[in-house]
């Protein structure tokens, strides 16, 4: 799925392939199915995704968030 800047989306579930200790540092940071998030910005040439939830800002390899079922809000 390709991450708009400005948008809000909703995470659905966790890939089956995410590690365990990963998974648990998204859901510590407050990245949990049902939870929501705005995208702030997308760095240009495949790098880092800014994200702002009601715990944190965040910037997330694109990478990592393909292990992240998504629902866009908007």
């Amino acid at each position: 799925m390709k991450l708009l800047s400005s948008k809000r989306y909703k995470i659905v579930s966790y890939s089956s392939a995410i590690s365990p200790a990963f998974r648990q540092k998204l859901l510590l940071q407050g990245l949990r199915p049902g939870s929501e998030f705005v995208v702030k910005a997308v760095a240009p040439f495949g790098g880092p995704v800014k994200i702002e939830n009601d715990y944190a800002s965040l910037a997330l390899r694109r990478d990592d968030l393909s292990l992240i079922q998504l629902d866009c809000l908007n």
